[in-house]
């Protein structure tokens, strides 16, 4: 009887113990735009993946040798949003993962840049679903997030209240985080071997 509860003990133990190393395995790797360059020039097989979409990759910049997989593209319809006018960017790419698996192997080191860190952690957790393990959010992203920006959501409350009452130049603006703030190599050049590999494909003649 002793025996039984014992094994039963054990068996429960172990099945906790996988469980919580299966669900840290899951946890996405997130770093900051410093270290992704570092990786870069330091580990091998490691590549950095440009999910923001093409206009931004054209027209905002784009790190260098950087590959464009956009995660979401840009709608054509103009919308209102509170008092604000904008295109949408909210038409989820179907074929992101298929894309990126012809590219890409799932023991490469894929680094994952969106504008502020929201699209990247969307895509980093797509990938790891997908079996791409060695994936890694860099959260502060190209341009960064709208200043000022805390983690702390009651200073993030209290800072932006601060910086609105204040009228501080940059408010809202980006650029004061993320990789271009850095200093980190970016260009406006378009070199076809990083782009979207779909885009390259001749357009089929009706």
């Amino acid at each position: 009887m002793n025996r039984k509860i014992l094994l039963a003990g054990c068996l429960i133990i172990g099945l906790v113990f996988l469980s919580f190393k299966t669900g840290f395995a899951e946890e996405p790797k997130r770093i900051l735009c410093l270290e992704a360059y570092d990786m870069l020039n330091t580990v091998p097989d490691t590549y950095l993946i440009d999910v923001r979409t093409r206009a931004e990759y054209q027209l905002v910049g784009h790190p260098i040798n950087a590959y464009l997989f956009p995660y979401i593209f840009m709608s054509n319809k103009l919308r209102k949003k509170g008092e604000k006018y904008g295109y949408g960017i909210n038409i989820k790419n179907k074929a992101f993962i298929e894309e990126i698996g012809k590219v890409f192997k799932k023991t490469d080191n894929l680094l994952i840049i969106s504008r502020d860190g929201r699209r990247s952690a969307l895509a980093v957790k797509e990938l790891m679903d997908a079996g791409f393990k060695k994936t890694y959010d860099v959260e502060n992203g190209f341009e960064g997030p709208e200043f000022p920006f805390f983690r702390d959501s009651n200073k993030q409350k209290f800072y932006r209240q601060l910086a609105k009452r204040n009228k501080i130049h940059g408010f809202n603006h980006r650029r004061h985080y993320g990789w271009q703030w850095w200093g980190l190599p970016w260009t406006y050049e378009i070199d076809p071997k990083f782009i979207y590999p779909p885009d390259l494909k001749p357009s089929k003649k009706k």
